[in-house]
């Protein structure tokens, strides 16, 4: 169980966590980029180049072709991997919360100083 332990302590760090989703939301996100420029952009500037150019048949050639749907494929595994990263997140938050100790009641001496010093705050 020490291990265990110290392994919860390890993943609760803050940067640890936030670190270890940046770099999934990145690759992610990278993955929504690449597909961007190379099923969209780049048949879109081509397409006018390769007209321009006289070449028959430019509708026919797959590289020409733009690619909506695997653009909004990687947009969608995108959205499906940041919900799943905010549950992972939203879990460990709730381990966090549940391992911090309440907070100790206040001692006989700190309520004693306390009520001195409400009294003293009603005096003119």
């Amino acid at each position: 169980m020490g291990m265990l332990k110290e392994f919860k302590d390890f993943v609760m760090r803050g940067n640890v966590l936030d670190l270890a989703v940046a770099v999934v939301i990145g690759a992610a996100f990278g993955a929504i980029v690449s597909s961007l420029v190379e099923h969209v952009i780049t048949p879109l500037l081509l397409a006018p180049a390769l007209k321009a150019a006289n070449l028959d048949n430019i509708d026919k050639l797959a590289w020409g072709a733009v690619k909506y749907g695997s653009f909004l494929s990687a947009t969608i595994k995108f959205i499906i991997i940041a919900f799943i990263l905010f549950l992972i997140v939203k879990f460990f938050k709730s381990l966090e919360k549940k391992s911090v100790p309440p907070a100790a009641a206040p001692s006989s001496t700190e309520k004693l100083l306390a009520d001195i010093l409400d009294e003293l705050k009603k005096r003119p």
